[in-house]
């Protein structure tokens, strides 16, 4: 009787009082395994996933709205020749944020079953699933922010090591999204103001020098220094929703961008739709970028109070008890389904750079039943419902005030307004704020007076 009871406080001594925690990660792991059973071989989005293939089989700079960051990701997985490896892959990302969000909370003093708690709409969450489960950057994506944050935070003081940490961390974020890009500057605002000149220059040094890098191989294959392209469409069409041209006087070369009367329910649309104003110009979108831009800049100043309305409306969209259907031929949250869906794209040439990527893909993305069933059910309770998000928002707003929960919940702030005020709301964009937002508002019930070198057991993480 001794010996299994001697064997399980060595267990517990070798978990170092995180094992709740590892068997909570252990249902998290089922749980994408189960995903990983029930959805084969990976979802695959027609136009992101196969401009990202492309990019990784050739490895040029993507001309594009994103770089080409996640691409290196499918570059490094490419000799497993199998997008369920891809699939893979990111379901431990996802288990990994996870695990970093509980170990800053542990070690800035809140007990087990508090960081645990923080960890369920990044472990648990059903559009967390789905989202790892396809060929998508936002996986890559999230784990690269929340990692650049505990990074900064591990330390009552950020250090000069931090930032080396944290540069490259946000760099890589930037180069996967370019929505990361302003997350860099907004950390280094961070800095200054914390008065920290070491982690400063090292962040800033580490994560410019990676960007100015990419930007000049950019330049040599597009002839533009800059990390992706297509920021002038994107902004020029958020303008769309509220541009008055009777208040914005644009010029002769400009006037052509006005509203033309096309009507559509959202942002994004103007960008694809070929009875939009930009894309009735001749060379379209990609020849008329620089103009694009210069409207939409004179249109935001012209109608600054219209913006800020069209903004908030969308960002308010996030905080639906039901998703909402934004544009309305988008299925909210891409939920689990039943069947086949076809994944065959119309361009022949993106299928041939899916087959040479891993030979052998079928051209369905297909329910298996019965682990397909089980997720279907399991997805409508475990959905992280808008008015909670709000909540978990106004938490970390109150604990904005303790020592370290204002870069979590900034960034995660960052993350909800900035993709709807260069372009549009979509509930992809939205996954990245739960993870930051959690740990903002956990810090709420931090033990007083708690500091990082208090917290010697979770070294052993």
């Amino acid at each position: 009787m001794a010996a299994p009871v001697a064997a399980r406080r060595t267990l517990a001594g070798s978990l170092g009082g995180h094992g709740p925690f590892a068997a909570v990660l252990a249902v998290a792991a089922a749980l994408r395994a189960l995903t990983m059973l029930g959805f084969r071989p990976a979802r695959i989005y027609y136009g992101d996933t196969f401009a990202y293939l492309r990019t990784a089989l050739d490895l040029e700079p993507m001309w594009g709205f994103q770089p080409s960051g996640y691409a290196f990701f499918l570059r490094a997985l490419r000799p497993f020749g199998s997008v369920e490896v891809v699939a893979g892959a990111q379901h431990a990302l996802g288990l990994a944020t996870g695990v970093l969000v509980y170990a800053i909370l542990r070690r800035r003093g809140l007990p087990w079953w508090g960081a645990s708690l923080a960890t369920v709409p990044v472990l648990f969450d059903a559009q967390m699933l789905q989202l790892e489960n396809a060929l998508l950057s936002d996986t890559l994506f999230i784990f690269l922010v929340v990692a650049a944050v505990v990074a900064l935070m591990w330390s009552p003081r950020p250090s000069g090591r931090a930032g080396l940490a944290a540069g490259p961390l946000l760099a890589a974020a930037a180069l996967t999204r370019t929505i990361g890009l302003p997350l860099l500057l907004l950390f280094l605002a961070y800095l200054a103001a914390r008065r920290s000149p070491r982690a400063l220059v090292a962040a800033a040094l580490a994560g410019l020098v990676p960007l100015a890098a990419y930007a000049g191989w950019y330049r040599a294959a597009h002839g533009t220094f800059r990390l992706a392209g297509g920021d002038g469409v994107a902004l020029w069409a958020r303008t769309m929703t509220f541009a008055d041209c009777a208040v914005i006087r644009p010029p002769a070369d400009l006037a052509a961008l006005c509203p033309n009367g096309t009507v559509l329910d959202a942002a994004s649309e103007y960008v694809w739709d070929p009875a939009s104003p930009l894309n009735r110009l001749p060379g379209g979108p990609g020849a008329n970028e620089d103009r694009a831009r210069a409207f939409a800049v004179r249109a935001i100043l012209a109608q600054p109070y219209d913006y800020a309305a069209a903004v908030a409306r969308d960002v308010s969209l996030a905080f639906h008890w039901t998703p909402a259907r934004h544009p309305e031929r988008v299925t909210p949250a891409f939920g689990f389904h039943e069947g086949v869906i076809a994944q065959r794209p119309a361009d022949a040439g993106a299928w041939r750079a899916l087959r040479a990527y891993a030979p052998g893909t079928p051209e369905g993305y297909r329910a298996a039943e019965p682990y397909a069933g089980l997720l279907r059910a399991y997805q409508y309770p475990a959905y992280l419902r808008g008015p909670f998000l709000a909540a978990i928002l106004l938490l970390g707003l109150l604990a904005v005030r303790r020592r370290g929960a204002l870069l979590p919940w900034a960034t995660a702030v960052a993350l909800l307004v900035a993709p709807v005020a260069v372009l549009d709301f979509d509930h992809r964009y939205v996954l990245p704020v739960p993870p930051l937002a959690c740990v903002a508002a956990a810090l709420l019930f931090a033990r007083r007076g708690a500091r990082p070198r208090d917290q010697g057991q979770i070294r052993t993480l």
